[in-house]
């Protein structure tokens, strides 16, 4: 008889006369629990050696996710481009968002993309647990793999987009300049907030089930007060209504804002606010705070997902 089997025929014997308990036998006998959460190290190992899956899952949810549509995966592009239509509109013709930003059109759409981001793989995490429980109940893996997976696919359709909003920067005849190469430093630093952020509402969403419903209203609220269709410093300082000190909330405790911010300092030269070079601190902060907070909080609840 095999170790397992003898120790499940110790069990049951145990049981039976209550002489020891399980426990203990399986002590005796070396057996752990498969679905324990491992050592935090050992976790971001197990979350290395499957990156192949993640990356693949990824992209094959990529794929599939606009195959019924007769445009595909140009939806990914037209939707934030509607967005950003409507928003001018309504924001910069309408209401006077533009205020004395010269380049408005470059200036919605530098916002608009980079929250979009951000909103996008926010939501698609909160989802990632609680949409994924029969993959989850059928297969032992870290459970982060499925909010990682979702952030890459935001990743990928991001790269489109960035590409899409380039072309319009160029045409709205902004230069070319060598700040551009700073444009993948700061889509990684968004990135690892985007992750963090992702890890931190999935385990929300695992146990909250009106998380879902809760988050258009939340994003859109963060939408608002992002700075997505107005300058910040023009609209809050500038007004002469409110002290400075707002802005620099709005600035510091907002990620989006400091993201969008500095995205818009390296592509628009015609913007005259130039965001403080704190604003590059609080996205560096923000991105590894997140992204180290976000592992931790998930992984310790890694025991109690797929569960009820």
């Amino acid at each position: 008889m095999s170790q397992p089997e003898s120790a499940v025929a110790d069990a049951q014997a145990g049981g039976r006369s209550g002489q020891e308990p399980l426990a203990k036998l399986a002590a005796r006998y070396g057996l752990r629990r498969a679905i324990a959460r491992p050592r935090f190290p050992v976790y971001v190992r197990q979350l290395w050696e499957r990156r192949h899956f993640i990356l693949t899952y990824a992209t094959s949810r990529n794929v599939s996710k606009y195959s019924n549509s007769a445009l595909g995966q140009l939806w990914q592009v037209l939707t934030p481009l509607l967005n950003a239509g409507i928003y001018f509109v309504m924001f910069g013709i309408i209401l006077g968002g533009r205020g004395n930003i010269a380049n408005y059109p470059a200036f919605l759409l530098t916002g608009m993309f980079v929250f979009t981001y951000t909103q996008r793989t926010v939501t698609a995490g909160a989802k990632s647990i609680s949409g994924n429980l029969s993959l989850i109940r059928a297969l032992h893996f870290p459970r982060a793999s499925l909010p990682l997976a979702y952030a890459i696919q935001e990743l990928q359709q991001l790269a489109i987009s960035m590409g899409v909003l380039l072309v319009i920067v160029l045409i709205t005849q902004e230069p070319i300049t060598w700040f551009w190469l700073m444009i993948p430093i700061v889509l990684l630093l968004q990135t690892m907030f985007n992750v963090g952020a992702g890890l931190i509402i999935a385990r929300l969403g695992a146990s909250m089930r009106d998380l879902n419903q809760l988050l258009p209203f939340i994003t859109r609220t963060w939408l608002y007060a992002s700075g997505v269709f107005f300058s910040i410093q023009e609209k809050v300082v500038g007004s002469a209504e409110l002290p400075q000190w707002i802005a620099d909330v709005m600035y510091y405790a907002n990620p989006a804002a400091s993201y969008i911010e500095v995205m818009r300092d390296i592509l628009i030269t015609k913007v005259d606010h130039v965001p403080p070079q704190s604003v590059w601190i609080s996205c560096v902060f923000w991105a590894v705070f997140t992204l180290g907070f976000g592992f931790w909080y998930f992984w310790r609840a890694e025991e109690r997902y797929g569960r009820g």
